[in-house]
């Protein structure tokens, strides 16, 4: 576990942004290691040093490191994204996972659709009919627009550059 880690003699990133010495039992020396300033830095300014020492003294040591991990990630997506936070993430990825699921039953369908009908082709020479496989020559377009399929790339390509859509409530 990190906590029982032994640590160099320099100052953990909390003490030095609180310019503070930093003492061997630290509270904050075991998770927020010196070659790690922005994290604390992050959390500092969402949570603040004195809630954040509070809320690792309530939690079991064997849970710190993850509570110190998800503080940090809140705390991220808090200073990206104030008025959601992580919770915009996850609204984000819910609604492209309900696209996506729309997608797969349009294709199930038109897979469906096309599986049910066989293809038969009869020859003008011989008269007689030969059946093809059912992928032999699959349709372009098979009565089901792809279109919902496309503006989902789309909205993927936008979101590289716009983190989030502000235009939307990112509640379910």
């Amino acid at each position: 576990m990190r906590g029982h880690e032994p640590r160099s003699t320099s100052s953990c990133a909390a003490c030095k942004l609180l310019k503070r010495r930093c003492i061997p039992n630290c509270i904050f020396a075991p998770y927020f290691r010196s070659g790690e300033p922005k994290k604390f830095a992050n959390v500092h300014k969402v949570f603040g040093a004195s809630n954040v020492s509070k809320i690792l003294v309530e939690v079991p040591e064997e849970q710190r490191e993850d509570t110190v991990n998800s503080l940090a990630y809140e705390a991220e997506a808090r200073l990206r994204d104030p008025v959601y936070g992580c919770i915009g993430a996850i609204a984000l990825l819910q609604r492209k996972m309900i696209q996506l699921q729309h997608d797969l039953a349009l294709a199930r369908a038109c897979l469906a659709r096309y599986v049910a009908t066989p293809s038969v082709i009869v020859s003008s020479d011989d008269h007689h009919r030969v059946i093809t496989g059912p992928f032999d020559d699959f349709p372009v377009d098979c009565g089901v627009s792809f279109d919902s399929f496309n503006q989902n790339i789309s909205y993927e390509l936008n979101q590289e550059a716009n983190m989030y859509d502000f235009s939307q409530i990112p509640y379910i």
